[in-house]
Parts: C-alpha cells; structure tokens; sequence
C-alpha cells in the first residue's frame, strides 16, 4: 500500500533532488576533523558506498573551510559523486566569505538560527550567508536544533505567553519557538533573494514525543522539504529504536523528504551503521529498496545450533557487499527477498513466500535442507557445505532473474549448479 506524501516544493542539492515527487533521501554525517583531509574524504567515501546520498561535514575553522575543495577533488578522483553539505555554526558567514573555493565545492549549506549571532549582528550574518548561497546559487538547510534555540526569540515568547490569561506549557512554547525560528528564517531568506526552492527546513529534538508534534505542525504550516532526524539519538539500541519510533510515525504520515539516523557510534564502531538503519526503516516501511532483505527466525527449542543465525548474516553481509556493483548490473535486485530459516515449522512457508529461501533443519528433523526458488522447491541440500550451496544458489539467482534474458532458471538448472559446486 502506498503511503501519501506531503505536497513539498522540490530542491536540487547538486545530482540529487529532495521533496516534491522525489524518494525519501538518506543523509549522513562525518565524525572527522574536516582539516584532515585524506581522512574526511575516505569516511565520505565509505558513508556513500553504504548508500548515504547526502554527507554532511563540519566546516568550523579556517582550516577546515580550507580543505573542502580539496575533499570535494578527491572524493570525484575516487569516483564518489555524492554531494556535500556544509554545517556551520557561528562563523560560517565569515568562512563562506574568505574561503570561496569552500562556498563553491560544497552542494547545499546547513545554517543555524540559533548560533548564527545575536542581536544586530544575527541579522547580518545570517543575511551574508544567504547571499553567499545566492551568488553560488546553493540551497541551503535551514536547522533549527532544541539545544541551541535562539534564546532572544525563546524569552520573547515565554514572556508573552506569561501574559496570557491561560498560559501555554512549557513545551508547546519550546515547540512553537523550533517552528517560528524555522519559518521566520526561512521567509528572511526569500526576502534576501534565496528562491523558495532552494530552501529545505529542520527542526531537531530529542524526545520522540516532541519530534512528532513539531514536524506535525511545521508540515502543515509550509511547503517546504522537511528533513527529519531525532537529534542525539543515543547509541546502540536506545538509539535505534528511539529513531524508529520517532521517524516512522513522520513518514507513514506522509512528512518526511530526507532522513538521517543521529546514532552515536560504539567506540570503535562503523560510522556506517547510521546509514544502513536509516535504509532499513524506509525499505521495511515500503517506501524504498536499497538491497535485498534476508527473513530470518529468531530462534527457539525446535533449533539445534547457530547455523541457521550464521548463515542468515553470512548471507545478509554477503547481500549488502554486493550492492554496490549488482546496483549497476542487476535492476530491481534490491527488492528481493531471501528466507534463512531454522526448522520445519515456518521454514517451508516462509521460504516459499520468499523470492529465495532455504529451509534449515531443526531438532529431531532429517540433516537436509529444502531450497525454494519463486515458490517452488528446487533442490535439498545436505552435508557440510549447505552455506556455500546456497550461497551459490543466491548469485545464480540474482544472475538468472535480474540480469539480461532473465527470468530465472529452473529446477535443473539449480540442481546442476549444485552438481558443479560439489565438484569442486
């Protein structure tokens, strides 16, 4: 079932185009020290390799503003195309303005009403970097973050709601503060001259309750793309789920145009989890496919021993490592599905809804193990090399059904693939 989308105006971020009748667009973030360049430009590399299409990086010192045309030239000499968004924070105005080969190299800027000055000042900086992003002709996000609110706009509006006869809470004033800084901002921005369509907003919180509320009503008070993402969202798990929860709420309600997953990484952990969990909650939501999905039990009595749970991730990783040249080769590849299950119970059933799924034997049941292709069983596999006929069996798959002259093979053809691997 299709989800309806919210009516946004379209933006273009160099390649890559964000709201109107646009997919939902992944975005990440790098952790490294932007002044380092060889480092920045790998770590973009491998966010876009998982399939980030988006990737912010911080500009904050002259030295880093420094080497973002340097980044830009070697990430296009390893052949990554994936635009580059600007965030800055408190001095951008002044970066933008004595770096141009940065303002150039970068595909959108990311401003903060909050730390773009106060007073007078706020006014003039935030008009410089608009009128950067003119003369570059670069969008820009508009962010508007719980942490760093603009504190004049926030006292102002608590104090006219202290005046009220029945005063607001609290948190409804927090909230309208997030979207009036957002909206107000972005009409400056369209008074300075920024087309309206080069304009996405944000408004980041870390309660997931909050979130909902203030993308809810700043969705219905404008039309431009929204990007949503629950700011420090935590690590691990907590992380995760409160992302989920959050943003899957949003996008079945149709808000949402580009997501990024805030996950904080375990030490020493792969900054490119962010990117995969946030691809996972758009495929498992059916709003988007970025690689085949593996079905696979949790487990119980009936199973004898972690095979089955290896051979799932075995094939998982497997599936994922592939992505990047079976994208180009292989259309449509991303939508399949593959079953890994661990007894007779579910195994049969789920392994023939699958578009491919094998049937693992549990406690008690006969060593063999029932493959099933497009709903139909093909062969059964038995001995001490089921992982990697199998395994075999998946890229003949993926071959046969998505490469040219498709559509699959048939039972004998399979059977004589595993002929050949047992041979060897």
């Amino acid at each position: 079932m299709a989800i309806p989308r919210r009516s946004s105006r379209k933006v273009r971020i160099a390649h890559v185009a964000v709201g109107g009748d646009a997919p939902i667009v992944v975005q990440s973030m790098t952790n490294t020290d932007t002044a380092d360049a060889e480092a920045t430009a790998q770590q973009v590399h491998a966010l876009a390799k998982a399939g980030s299409e988006l990737v912010r990086i911080t500009v904050n010192t002259a030295e880093a503003a420094a080497q973002v045309a340097r980044i830009r030239e070697r990430l296009d000499a390893m052949g990554c195309d994936v635009p580059l968004v600007g965030d800055f924070h408190f001095n951008g105005h002044k970066l933008l303005s004595q770096f141009p080969d940065c303002a150039q190299a970068l595909a959108k800027y990311r401003i903060n009403p909050g730390n773009v000055g106060r007073g007078a000042k706020r006014d003039e900086q935030f008009a410089t970097m608009i009128e950067l992003a003119c003369k570059y002709e670069k969008p820009v996000r508009i962010g508007v973050n719980w942490g760093s609110l603009d504190q004049d706009l926030l006292a102002r509006m608590m104090d006219e709601n202290a005046r009220r006869a029945e005063p607001l809470p609290v948190e409804q004033v927090m909230r309208e503060a997030l979207i009036t800084s957002a909206l107000d901002s972005a009409k400056r921005a369209e008074e300075l001259g920024l087309p309206g369509d080069r304009i996405v907003l944000s408004c980041k919180v870390s309660a997931v309750q909050d979130l909902i509320a203030v993308y809810r009503e700043l969705a219905r008070r404008c039309d431009y793309p929204l990007h949503l993402g629950l700011t420090e969202a935590g690590m691990g798990s907590k992380g995760i789920v409160a992302s989920t929860a959050a943003l899957a709420v949003l996008l079945q309600e149709g808000i949402g145009d580009t997501i990024r997953v805030s996950l904080t990484p375990e030490p020493g952990g792969d900054r490119t989890r962010e990117v995969v969990v946030a691809q996972e909650i758009l495929q498992t939501m059916g709003l988007r496919s970025f690689a085949p999905l593996v079905i696979s039990c949790p487990g119980c009595g009936r199973t004898t021993s972690t095979f089955f749970q290896e051979l799932a991730a075995k094939i998982q990783a497997f599936l994922r490592a592939q992505m990047p040249v079976w994208r180009a080769q292989y259309p449509g590849v991303e939508n399949m599905h593959v079953a890994v299950m661990g007894c007779v119970v579910n195994g049969p059933g789920e392994s023939k809804h699958a578009d491919i799924g094998i049937s693992l034997p549990g406690a008690g049941e006969v060593p063999v193990a029932p493959v099933y292709v497009n709903g139909q069983k093909t062969v059964t596999l038995k001995g001490e090399r089921i992982a990697e006929e199998f395994q075999v069996i998946v890229e003949e798959y993926v071959r046969t059904t998505y490469g040219p002259g498709g559509p699959g093979r048939t039972a004998s053809e399979t059977e004589k693939v595993i002929a050949i691997q047992a041979a060897h």
